[in-house]
């Protein structure tokens, strides 16, 4: 998959996991991609998967921590979080809101196949032990999109690998090393005397 890699993503990185501005990172970015995949959704499906979107992202917080605690670089973790998001997509007939096509669901599965195992993740359970107890909201699917799917939004070629655009246009394979004094409040949802504030 080829994601972007800039300093926002390593000041999430290192908010996530901070006291105090942690949860408010946490509800911004569960916000950003709610809003960023419901945009790719037919307008009038939109509102029907706010919900389940809301409860699916903010689970995967969780497997993003868990990645990086795994050893996995940021771009890998982040990367495990959005192969999640597109086997849920797939398994809802959400196809145009996939950022890869269908047929590439498992060479990503089998990329980070020891991960996904240890956490009991696969295509059909995308969420496997990071599931809240309580569940998330049911969405309506769309299977019959499943029988002809269309991508507008996917990327395909790039499943062997973990791929990075720069803020420059470059993509660099595996993603870049992280810059030294990353400032937290550059997180999403973070200003700087909340991130001062720890």
């Amino acid at each position: 998959m080829k994601l972007r890699q800039n300093v926002r993503h390593w000041a999430a990185k290192k908010a996530l996991t901070a006291p105090v501005i942690g949860q408010r990172v946490n509800d911004k970015l569960v916000d950003l991609h709610t809003g960023i995949f419901l945009e790719k959704a037919d307008a009038d499906h939109r509102e029907a998967r706010r919900a389940h979107l809301d409860e699916f992202f903010d689970a995967t917080m969780d497997t993003y921590v868990a990645a990086l605690d795994a050893g996995y670089t940021e771009a890998e973790a982040r990367e495990i979080t959005h192969v999640q998001a597109n086997f849920d997509f797939y398994n809802h007939g959400w196809t145009e809101m996939m950022e890869f096509p269908s047929d590439e669901l498992e060479a990503h599965y089998d990329r980070y196949a020891d991960f996904f195992q240890r956490w009991g993740i696969t295509i059909d359970d995308p969420l496997g032990d990071f599931r809240p107890a309580g569940g998330i909201p049911e969405a309506p699917s769309t299977p019959e999109k499943l029988d002809d799917p269309e991508h507008p939004h996917a990327e395909g070629g790039f499943a062997d690998d973990v791929y990075v655009e720069t803020d420059d246009g470059e993509v660099v394979v595996g993603g870049q090393d992280e810059p030294e004094d990353v400032d937290p409040s550059e997180a999403p949802g973070v200003d700087s005397d909340e991130a001062g504030a720890d």
